[in-house]
């Protein structure tokens, strides 16, 4: 289950692509398996090693080749890449930047790893279901490592736009995992025994594994109204080649930060 469209971000065959808090790999296996050379970096180092074991076995089952993963996982700091400038052509910063506390470090940090041309994918809870999710329940997000901060769109945008980037498109994502979260949240966000919670978690994995059309209709319909993430696309300025071009397709028209 995505979040960022990779379409949108404009990843094609041999980019570099940095899978910022990468959790246990679902944007950087699809990176890996559109071609890209992916580097997924996360503090935990669980998250870590299952990503790097998942990565080699796709490997080994001839899915991917070598040089695609030849970084693999890495457990580092958002707020200290250990990386030189310039290093990615792709960043994904998925669900992430609501945990760290300096994040406008880490937004500096990522414009400093992103290629001029390049482009970044931002996804971060949407206000609107996030608030109510911290209405509900103070155990959503008062525990270690849970979110820190709630944004709003355009709080957003000025906070990457200051650490250089210009905002280019935005969606929102998951319309069917809000009201999820919300019943989590009712009945207690560690509450798996919960039968209503644990049929709503059955059907969600149906609708991720079968992806049917009724559901995607749903989908399409719920997250413009209550999708549960927003995600915000960004490119990094740069000199434009003799053709006129950034090297990452068409320009975008520039996104409002309203």
């Amino acid at each position: 289950m995505l979040t960022a469209d990779f379409d949108r971000l404009g990843v094609m065959w041999g980019d570099r692509l940095l899978d910022l808090g990468c959790g246990f790999g679902r944007h950087a296996f699809e990176a890996a398996r559109r071609g890209a050379q992916v580097v997924a970096l996360d503090a935990g180092a669980d998250e870590v090693a299952q990503v790097r074991a998942v990565l080699g076995g796709m490997v080994e089952a001839g899915e991917l080749a070598p040089e695609q993963v030849r970084a693999g996982g890495v457990r580092a700091d958002a707020l200290a890449l250990p990386f030189g400038d310039a290093s990615f052509d792709r960043i994904v910063a998925s669900e992430v930047l609501e945990h760290i506390v300096d994040d406008r470090l880490a937004m500096f940090e990522l414009s400093r790893v992103l290629r001029p041309g390049g482009t970044m994918a931002v996804t971060v809870p949407r206000c609107g279901p996030e608030v109510v999710n911290w209405f509900l329940s103070d155990a959503y997000h008062e525990v270690e490592g849970g979110h820190i901060r709630i944004y709003r769109r355009g709080e957003l945008v000025r906070r990457v736009a200051a650490a250089g980037l210009r905002p280019t498109a935005k969606h929102h994502a998951h319309g069917l995992h809000a009201p999820y979260w919300w019943l989590r949240c009712l009945v207690g966000p560690a509450n798996d025994a919960n039968r209503a919670v644990a049929a709503f978690h059955r059907f969600l994995v149906w609708d991720i594994e079968k992806r049917p059309w009724l559901t995607r209709a749903l989908e399409r319909v719920l997250s413009p109204l209550i999708g549960k993430s927003l995600v915000v696309y960004f490119e990094k300025p740069g000199a434009l080649d003799a053709a006129g071009s950034n090297g990452v397709g068409p320009r975008p028209r520039q996104m409002s930060a309203a």
